[in-house]
């Protein structure tokens, strides 16, 4: 059905002009033409890239530009458009914006449409009667967000936050005031379509479409809002059309909602990826009254999913269970993929998640602290079979519950939960992010005096707005949570933990000493591929406390903390490029270590969610994958230690087992070949072999036989362990500060490829931790492998695309390894 609702975009793809100019703040001299003249904008968009594109500028990324450029968000920015309106026979116009940043007073032709202060919801305001048919004049004022969030603050009074900026305060994404990963640069801006709509009797409000399961059979239950004109009084016909099935209904004139129920015979589910197939079917929904007619279309997976925290022998699980099978959860914490978030659109989205998916990744966990995505990143984890764990927008910080931030929670959790509900990939709605950690344990009882700090938004309000709009999504308060009041929220016996100790306080062995039964939260620092590190870091020479380096490290003491992280397991660096490499492997070994660790106690574990896939600038960070796209060698450990099957030597206290994690629906039966050979030449020192027996979504523990867990001289000797099918395990008696290792025991040879070229390397002796960065010599280069060990006589094929630079050899800091920052 063709929609007789006239929608005339007020984007500049869909013909608008908009030009910026500054109102008000503390705009420097050499900008002061920007409270005169304006310059051209772009809708959607945000005042920094418009300044960015007109010139006015230099780029927020690079350099200290942070600093220089922090007036912008201290300044208020008038967005202003002109347009013709050609008269229709519509009785109704409304101006709808899908996203406004933030705080905004809207005029047409003289007249205030309305104010706002909420980037995370849209709204709608009349405008029937205001619009001429030459030169109609749209204009949105908005006050600077830093001025505004501290105004706010002082009215309201001081909730304790993270982090420099009252963010707490307004509803607006929590890390574009900065993060101890991300840049500040509060922004402003007509940041998602603004539009105005035309039309009369009744139209579409909104629709979630809610698939489920009966059996074997789709049920879908759809549910329409309708708004409807003053005066319509034909009653209307409301069609959902889904998979072959039509179902039809007709509603009396002003009913505020109806619900369609579809049942479809023989459905095909949809299953996470590992798990089975991703079949979407699309639905149509048609509304026809009198004159009026009006559609929607989208997309819908049948599942169900279901939460289990019910108490148990070791305390409280957290499982996740996707059509009644449970999901062993291997995932990362999503944040904003741009610290830009107008940047983003469905091809970002769709290589980001890319990163998600060949990582072995099946879940992406929403963090509090960014944005309801757009319904391009839902669409594609719907495709992908990415579970989504999305986060209401709270993060490490106490939260007013007073009017009007409660009105317009509310109001953003309603639109958010009706939006994105339809899904199939949404898996779980999560209340907040170390909130309610926070409350116990970091220090905010005494500077809130007995107010009210965030829980009723937690345990009543969000909870109840779930169970109205989408009650086959769980809840849960929020992460890390017990799933008992009495319990201490990070408890690792139950529900979901984040472990920080870790990274911030002790060595990364310490994972060993925890037995969680689901960890959303881990993770280790490391720098950003060489050639993004160096397009904004200009210092000279350059060096980990250089002054533009540290505008580039967030953390608190965060080169301390990558110094102090390195423990016995590497030594510290001799010169810059030492650096970023031994950091970035600790990185990688960090976060290896942990997983495989939660991984061999399955089923007491049931998942690790990792800080974090990507991230929004470049930066030295937690991320896998750096801000300029290219996979880091954390990337390349979570790619292993998130693999279907698993192999891992782990201790215990009769001494080493080989663990064996088999997540996929197949049995996995192989023979293993264990072996204690030398470091420095190709003598086995000693070899058994077993059978390895694991069924499917199982774990096994097998004990290294005792003739290999018992070396001759443990400085240089290992323990390779490998499967008939190809899976490997190493086990080192040492830390490699005390392993002897040669120097650079292996040959390598460089061939020319169509795509870019191949880099073999033969082994003469252990290599450990094998690694090409060919962006040093081009930043558009990829690689596809990395943290490859060798042994003697054995060989790997680096395959490097992207390039037409092929280097006439490969040697250090374009090769490294483990080995040339032992051997010295």
């Amino acid at each position: 059905m063709t929609s007789t609702l006239r929608t005339v975009p007020l984007t500049t793809d869909g013909g608008a002009a908009w030009t910026v100019r500054a109102v008000d703040g503390p705009v420097p001299d050499r900008h002061s033409a920007l409270l005169a003249a304006p310059v051209a904008a772009t809708v959607p968009g945000e005042v920094h890239t418009d300044l960015l594109a007109a010139g006015v500028i230099p780029d927020p990324f690079d350099g200290d530009n942070e600093a220089q450029l922090a007036w912008i968000g201290k300044t208020g920015w008038s967005y202003r458009t002109v347009f013709d309106w050609e008269a229709d026979e519509h009785a109704v116009q409304e101006l709808v914006a899908d996203g406004l940043d933030t705080a905004a007073r809207i005029t047409l032709n003289g007249t205030e449409l309305g104010r706002t202060c909420n980037q995370h919801r849209s709204y709608r305001f009349p405008v029937t009667g205001l619009l001429v048919a030459e030169r109609n004049e749209l204009v949105i004022e908005f006050a600077s967000p830093v001025v505004t969030a501290n105004r706010l603050r002082d009215e309201s009074g001081m909730w304790p936050h993270t982090n420099l900026h009252p963010y707490n305060a307004i509803r607006k994404m929590a890390s574009n005031f900065g993060w101890d990963w991300g840049i500040d640069v509060a922004t402003a801006g007509i940041w998602r379509p603004l539009r105005i709509e035309s039309w009369s009797g009744v139209r579409i409000d909104s629709v979630r479409p809610l698939a489920g399961l009966d059996r074997d059979h789709g049920v879908l239950d759809t549910k329409i809002a309708l708004a409807w004109a003053d005066g319509a009084s034909d009653d209307a016909t409301v069609t959902v059309e889904v998979g072959g099935t039509i179902t039809e209904m007709t509603v009396p004139a002003g009913t505020a909602e109806v619900g369609v129920t579809s049942t479809i015979d023989a459905v095909d589910r949809w299953w996470p990826r590992g798990y089975g197939e991703q079949p979407l079917y699309d639905v149509q929904v048609s509304l026809a009254a009198g004159a009026a007619s009006d559609a929607w279309n989208g997309r819908v997976g049948f599942r169900t999913v279901t939460m289990n925290v019910a108490p148990d022998e070791h305390g409280g699980p957290f499982v996740l269970s996707v059509n009644g099978k449970p999901v062993y959860v291997r995932g990362a914490n999503w944040i904003p993929d741009d610290a830009f978030v107008t940047r983003l659109n469905r091809s970002t989205y769709e290589k980001s998640i890319t990163d998600a998916v060949d990582a072995n990744m099946n879940l992406l966990r929403v963090w509090g602290g960014g944005i309801y995505e757009s319904d391009d990143f839902y669409d594609v984890c719907d495709e992908l079979g990415v579970l989504v764990w999305q986060d209401f927008l709270f993060a490490c910080a106490a939260y007013s519950e007073d009017e009007p931030l409660w009105s317009e929670v509310e109001a953003e959790a309603r639109q958010a939960v009706t939006r994105l509900s339809r899904h199939a990939s949404l898996a779980l709605w999560n209340g907040n992010n170390e909130n309610i950690w926070g409350y116990v344990e970091w220090g905010w009882r005494a500077p809130l005096a007995g107010r009210p700090w965030g829980e009723k938004y937690y345990f009543d309000l969000l909870p109840g707005i779930v169970a109205e709009l989408d009650p086959r999504t769980p809840y849960s308060p929020g992460s890390p949570f017990s799933y008992d009041r009495y319990i201490h929220p990070n408890d690792e016996r139950n529900g979901t933990m984040h472990i920080w100790d870790v990274w911030n306080q002790v060595d990364y062995s310490t994972y060993r000493m925890y037995k969680p039964r689901f960890v959303s939260e881990f993770g280790f620092q490391g720098p950003p591929a060489w050639s993004t590190l160096t397009s904004v870091v200009h210092d000279e020479p350059l060096d980990p406390y250089g002054e533009q380096m540290l505008v580039h490290q967030k953390a608190f003491e965060g080169n301390l903390k990558l110094e102090r992280g390195l423990g016995d397991h590497l030594p510290k660096w001799d010169g810059i490029d030492d650096w970023h490499w031994t950091t970035q492997l600790n990185q990688a070994r960090a976060v290896a270590y942990g997983i495989e660790h939660f991984r061999s106690l399955f089923p007491l574990n049931t998942g690790a969610i990792v800080w974090q896939l990507n991230d929004n600038w470049p930066v030295v960070s937690w991320a896998a994958v750096d801000g300029h796209g290219i996979r880091k060698p954390l990337w390349f450990a979570l790619r292993h230690a998130y693999a279907d099957r698993l192999l891992t030597v782990q201790p215990r206290e009769d001494g080493p087992v080989v663990a064996a994690h088999n997540d996929t629906d197949v049995a996995w039966s192989t023979e293993v070949t264990v072996t204690r050979r030398s470091t420095l030449d190709d003598t086995i020192h000693a070899g058994e072999t077993f059978a390895l027996e694991v069924p499917a979504r199982s774990n096994t523990l097998n004990a290294l036989p005792a003739s290999i867990a018992t070396p001759a001289d443990p400085t240089a000797e290992y323990v390779e362990v490998r499967t008939a099918d190809g899976a490997t395990a190493y086990w080192y008696f040492v830390e490699d500060t005390a392993l002897r290792l040669l120097a650079a025991p292996y040959t390598t040879e460089v061939t020319a490829t169509p795509e870019g070229y191949d880099v073999t390397v033969r082994a003469t002796a252990l290599t450990k931790d094998l690694a090409l960065f060919p962006d040093r010599l081009d930043a558009a280069a990829r690689v596809d492998s990395s943290l490859i060990t060798l042994t003697p006589g054995t060989t790997h094929t680096f395959h490097v695309t992207g390039t037409t630079s092929t280097p006439h050899s490969v040697t250090s800091p374009l090769l490294r390894s483990a080995n040339d920052l032992i051997a010295r």
